[in-house]
């Protein structure tokens, strides 16, 4: 067999190592979608597909088939959920912190850092799961996550950036609340939306 043909190894996740570390507020979200999905979407999508199965050949059914692979995408994430809030492991940035705990980069820490330009900015580096780009919350595996790690204020680290490495200065440590963005029920539950019933 050609090389071109044999299967590498996969690089292994954060994930498959068993912890899902995650803020308080970012537990929590999971546990709402959870909850959501598990006893109000699910419920209403299988009653469509009930609801649809009754309406004779399932074949030419679009009720009946779109419910049953929106149940699926449904089931789909109920298990990843569950094995996500099975696994989680909170940390708590607000908990009080001594030493080199409270004074270098860890899993929940609020880190402000100037690039060579001089340009700062913060991040707060919090689990795979709770990632908001627009709030700054980085992920602890990701590139600069993992640069930030273990650093403490004054610090010089080399970020390995896909544009080349870019050396990053850092300003500030503190540990305090990441306000995670709360999980919100949609506007219109897709179970909700309008059949053709007659």
């Amino acid at each position: 067999m050609r090389k071109g043909f044999t299967r590498r190894p996969q690089a292994e996740e954060p994930a498959k190592h068993g912890k899902n570390y995650i803020t308080p507020g970012g537990l929590e979200r999971l546990r709402d979608e959870y909850q959501f999905l598990l006893t109000r979407d699910r419920p209403a999508v299988v009653e469509v597909v009930a609801w649809a199965a009754g309406n004779g050949d399932r074949s030419e059914n679009a009720d009946y088939q779109y419910g049953k692979r929106r149940l699926r995408q449904i089931d789909g994430r109920i298990r990843f959920l569950a094995k996500r809030i099975e696994a989680a492991e909170v940390v708590d940035p607000e908990a009080p912190r001594t030493g080199q705990q409270a004074a270098r980069a860890f899993f929940g820490a609020t880190v402000c850092y100037a690039n060579a330009e001089g340009a700062e900015r913060e991040v707060s580096i919090v689990g795979v799961d709770e990632v908001d780009l627009e709030r700054n919350h980085i992920s602890w595996v990701s590139p600069l996550g993992r640069a930030l790690m273990r650093s403490a204020e004054g610090d010089e680290i080399v970020l390995h950036a896909p544009r080349g490495p870019e050396r990053l200065t850092v300003l500030e440590v503190r540990y305090e609340r990441i306000a995670v963005e709360p999980f919100r029920e949609p506007p219109a539950s897709e179970a909700e939306r309008p059949m053709s019933r007659s």
